[in-house]
């Protein structure tokens, strides 16, 4: 692990908290809001997103819905430049124009090769970019964690920061920077370790 990304306490949601070239232009307003959400409910965004030209940020321990919305908030209060992959399911019409305004890339895991098009594509587009993915795959209690998030950093020249759901101090953090050995298995194994610091809403479901 490096300390490069290790958390610090912020009273506040700011744009400062995400490096200029991975910010994007949503209005006042957006950004007002997910502070004050933030705000109105005491939780603590601690830390800050990598200073690279792109970052893969993985989401953990994800147990509950409300992960998304925390999740979302955070992203709006510091205006990142943000694409997460998301189950194409709950792309349902007359909603996908603005998941996907909100940074969506619908997958479906019947088709895992389709992914890295996706993501391709959106990195592309976008140049500077920030990936979310929750390599859980699912809210349930999961034995196997994916490792498709490794290829997806690896092929996309990401940084890989770890953002963590900690319901029971009321935060997430944006903490360490990964460096991955090559050794899916290990560095899935070790990834798992740096988490359980964490508590999810559900942590039964970790």
């Amino acid at each position: 692990m490096s300390d490069r990304g290790v958390s610090k306490k912020v009273n506040t949601i700011s744009q400062e908290q995400c490096p200029e070239h991975l910010r994007t232009n949503r209005s006042r307003l957006t950004r007002w809001f997910g502070r004050t959400f933030y705000r109105s409910i005491g939780w603590n965004l601690e830390g800050n997103i990598v200073d690279s030209e792109r970052v893969l940020i993985v989401a953990a321990p994800h147990t509950s819905n409300w992960d998304f919305v925390f999740g979302i908030a955070a992203v709006l209060g510091i205006n990142a430049r943000v694409r997460w992959l998301g189950k194409h399911t709950i792309f349902k019409p007359g909603i996908t124009w603005f998941m996907r305004w909100l940074g969506g890339i619908p997958v479906n895991r019947e088709k895992p090769d389709a992914v890295m098009g996706y993501v391709d594509e959106a990195v592309k587009k976008d140049n500077g970019v920030v990936l979310v993915v929750a390599p859980e795959g699912t809210r349930k209690k999961s034995p196997k964690w994916k490792s498709g998030f490794l290829r997806i950093a690896e092929k996309n020249n990401c940084k890989i920061q770890l953002g963590a759901l900690d319901f029971a101090n009321k935060r997430i953090v944006l903490g360490d920077v990964f460096e991955p050995t090559g050794d899916n298995e290990a560095d899935i194994a070790a990834i798992i370790e740096y988490y359980g610091q964490f508590k999810g809403k559900h942590p039964d479901q970790f």
